[in-house]
């Protein structure tokens, strides 16, 4: 009697040598070392994977944040050079990042995806990070980063994003992660997040005169919007910190 279980199983019969001789093609140009890698895996149980996969995590968000402070340190942000970012970026939309080919036409709409790389140009994903290294010199640079700003009042910044777009903002240090459930309702009813999982950061900071590293920080904050976080409303606010334990 013929059953699905028979037809499956002759299938695989027939197609276990092709696959066989294809998989053999597809191992033979791969590295040494992969190899030796891949069969080590297969030979580990999961929870050593995990512990595997994490310290990877680990070392590769070092690297990335150790090269962040490196290209902070090189920008060596001042007064002057906040105020030039402020003023090249100050009016910059989605709508003028496709206009100047930073951003695909074809990106996923606000409030919905979080934008990928292969929806930025090779000058968006520059734009992005300079705007993420900016935001990171404003926040947390002094003198080991080379940033000369008179910081004279301390600032605490809250803003929120759903969880599974924090990791654009992952680069944070001094960083207080919190909770909270969205209730936006959008007008249009793309991206309604009634009760959705959304991450609340607040980060002190130092600020200058006029608030312009506030300023700043909302220009920065806006650009990594419409370059990758994608949020038709990313809601941030700064408020004045009387006493703190951080001023030395």
């Amino acid at each position: 009697m013929t059953t699905i279980h028979t037809l499956v199983a002759g299938i695989h019969r027939e197609l276990t040598p092709v696959f066989e001789e294809r998989l053999r093609a597809a191992l033979a140009d791969r590295d040494r070392e992969w190899l030796v890698d891949q069969i080590v895996r297969l030979t580990l149980d999961a929870h050593a994977l995990q512990e595997i996969d994490r310290q990877v995590e680990r070392e590769a968000k070092a690297a990335a944040r150790a090269a962040r402070v490196e290209r902070v340190t090189a920008l060596r942000l001042d007064r002057a050079g906040v105020e030039r970012f402020v003023a090249e970026h100050r009016e910059t939309t989605r709508e003028t990042l496709q206009l100047t080919g930073h951003l695909a036409a074809t990106a996923p709409a606000k409030g919905t995806d979080a934008i990928g790389p292969e929806h930025r140009s090779p000058a968006g994903e520059e734009l992005l990070e300079h705007a993420k290294d900016v935001l990171f010199a404003l926040l947390f640079g002094d003198e080991s980063t080379a940033t000369s700003l008179e910081r004279t009042q301390q600032e605490l910044l809250t803003f929120a994003l759903p969880r599974h777009k924090a990791g654009a903002l992952d680069f944070m240090r001094a960083a207080t992660e919190l909770s909270a459930a969205g209730t936006w309702q959008d007008p249009t009813s793309v991206s309604n997040d009634e009760r959705a999982d959304n991450v609340v950061l607040e980060v002190q900071f130092g600020e200058v005169g006029e608030e312009l590293v506030g300023t700043g920080i909302v220009t920065a904050l806006v650009l990594v919007n419409n370059l990758e976080v994608n949020e038709q409303v990313l809601y941030a606010r700064m408020l004045d910190v009387e006493q703190t334990t951080l001023i030395s």
